[in-house]
């Protein structure tokens, strides 16, 4: 029953029957900022998210930062950029030579660098099958499009640019950081684009396959890594899903050189199943016989999503990565207010 039922979970929601008891349940259970669809995210409400970004500081997050050997209490700051290359004086760091003006020319050359005034803020939207689910508040793919906006209207308000990578099994598009509300527009509009077609690519398929949701997600860390500039914020969007341990070298490196912060998403139906009874739980393509009637049953689920909950958190851990779970009943604006400020594991 529980490998079924987590089957499910992976294939997502591709049919409006879920989408129609998402909605339904929606008004009740979750705590809502504002207005929005909770199946699908539209181009309206995610604009509108500009007003309840005011308030956010990005630079309020702490997290492990290491630079020049010591540990800071706060983001490890802005980067530096390459300036311009002069003939070598003494005292200069041998680090910054520039062998290949040394090779051209027969002298020492040493390289120069300036502090970034931007700062690239990096979003890793998830929009795997199995984000196009829940039972309860938005869809998980809604929350992480509500976060990754009011991020991005929180960076350009203080400056910073912001870009990032969006993924699905088949696709991945990159958005190079760019500054001004155009950039965050920009994303919407990609966001909403790419979330259609993940949609139409997981109801044409047939099942799912892990390996494939697996490797769009090493490929897509792999992508991110190479635009990610030394001293970015990073932030992770995503249920986790299929990301197993070829993940972690590349989390690993990005959070070296990097600001990280990991957003688990997940929806309660994943963590605790409901009381004793029988539930009927389907897709609108396929449907299993949920018997939670075992208080065995019910202990032994909720203990496997602890340990995967766990893992990703140990993981965090190891590499100085801000831990913060989120379900999809809660409010994205209070989450990342309770987020933002806060060190280590939310």
């Amino acid at each position: 029953m529980l490998k079924r039922l987590s089957q499910l979970f992976a294939r997502g929601a591709s049919q409006e029957s879920l989408a129609g008891e998402a909605r339904a349940s929606s008004v009740s259970s979750a705590v809502i900022d504002t207005p929005f669809d909770p199946v699908r995210p539209d181009k309206k409400s995610l604009i509108g998210l500009h007003r309840e970004a005011a308030g956010l500081s990005l630079n309020a997050l702490k997290v492990r930062a290491a630079q020049s050997g010591q540990y800071l209490s706060s983001f490890r700051g802005r980067g530096m950029e390459f300036d311009e290359v002069r003939p070598y004086q003494a005292g200069d760091d041998v680090r910054t030579l520039d062998w290949r003006v040394m090779a051209r020319t027969g002298k020492p050359h040493t390289k120069l660098f300036r502090e970034e005034r931007e700062r690239a803020v990096l979003l890793w939207v998830d929009s795997r099958r199995s984000m196009f689910f829940a039972t309860r508040g938005a869809f998980k793919s809604v929350v992480a499009a509500r976060a990754a906006v009011l991020l991005g209207w929180a960076a350009v308000a203080q400056g910073d640019r912001i870009g990032g990578l969006i993924f699905s099994e088949q696709q991945h598009e990159e958005l190079r950081p760019q500054g001004s509300k155009h950039a965050v527009l920009h994303l919407i509009q990609r966001m909403v684009k790419q979330e259609q077609l993940a949609w139409e690519q997981a109801k044409a398929a047939t099942q799912h396959n892990s390996d494939v949701a697996s490797d769009a997600a090493v490929q897509s860390l792999l992508r991110l890594r190479r635009v990610a500039r030394p001293g970015s914020l990073v932030v992770l969007l995503s249920d986790f899903r299929d990301v197993e341990e070829r993940s972690e070298l590349h989390l690993a490196q990005l959070a070296r050189h990097n600001d990280v912060v990991m957003f688990f998403i997940y929806d309660e139906l994943e963590s605790t199943l409901p009381p004793a009874g029988l539930y009927r739980v389907g897709d609108g393509e396929q449907a299993v016989t949920l018997d939670t009637t075992a208080a065995a049953a019910r202990d032994a689920y909720h203990q496997r999503f602890i340990e995967r909950r766990d893992a990703l958190q140990a993981l965090c851990r190891r590499h100085g990565i801000c831990f913060i779970p989120c379900s999809t009943t809660q409010s994205m604006t209070q989450r990342l207010r309770e987020g933002l400020g806060m060190r280590g594991v939310v």
